[in-house]
């Protein structure tokens, strides 16, 4: 008898420790539980702010693409309409029809009155029409670097004083005398023409016996070329 409740005792006792170790043993688990959930929240929570901050990195990212990008489109819109621009231009000036004249035959050879035109009537060449043979007057068809030259012939033991003129400004002249027989001189200029500027050639100085010869050998010529705008 004494036996059995020694024995019950022991086993009430077993039973008692194993309860505890089991209590105990549940006790780490839920703590273990708590502290990996605390783990897990506050890695959910870390992965959450990194994700957000990629995020925002990303959208600022795209935004900075976008700028740049339309920044680039902007610039290179506008240097092709610039190039076009040229192009247009250039094919201008290409496709422009050359200016130029060649005019001869002086109409009044006498120069007896100082600062007279002298008209020369008549033309081999005169493309772009800038040169009138009624008023001896070239009008620049439009603005640019032209050559100008002059070509004079005088009596003997006579003097000519001839200038070029343009929109009344005589830009160069010169004198021709002839000795002992009819004499020609060249003179020329190359200077910048605005549209509609006018150059003529006039006598600069007058008397009673200055005159212009002219024949079949010898020619009193004014010729003008457009070398570039």
């Amino acid at each position: 008898m004494i036996r059995t409740e020694i024995k019950v005792e022991t086993m009430v006792y077993e039973i008692k420790k194993t309860e505890d170790n089991i209590i105990s043993t549940l006790g780490d688990i839920k703590q273990t539980v708590a502290d990996f959930t605390d783990m897990f929240s506050d890695m959910r929570g870390n992965i959450t702010d990194e994700m957000l901050k990629r995020d925002k990195e990303i959208k600022r990212r795209e935004e900075s693409f976008k700028t740049l990008f339309k920044e680039t489109r902007i610039n290179l819109t506008s240097d092709i309409e610039a190039e076009k621009e040229k192009l247009i231009q250039l094919q201008g000036k290409l496709e422009q029809a050359p200016i130029a004249f060649f005019a001869h035959q002086v109409k009044d050879v006498k120069l007896d009155i100082t600062d007279e035109i002298i008209i020369f009537e008549k033309t081999f060449t005169n493309e772009g029409t800038g040169y009138d043979t009624s008023t001896g007057l070239f009008t620049a068809p439009v603005g640019g670097l032209y050559q100008f030259v002059v070509h004079t012939c005088v009596y003997p033991k006579n003097y000519i004083y001839i200038g070029l003129v343009m929109e009344g400004n005589v830009i160069a002249n010169t004198v021709n005398y002839g000795d002992s027989s009819h004499c020609c001189n060249t003179f020329g200029v190359i200077m910048r023409v605005r549209s509609g500027e006018k150059v003529w050639v006039k006598a600069t100085v007058s008397g009673s016996n200055y005159q212009l010869y002219q024949d079949s050998y010898r020619m009193n010529t004014f010729s003008g070329v457009l070398v570039s705008n």
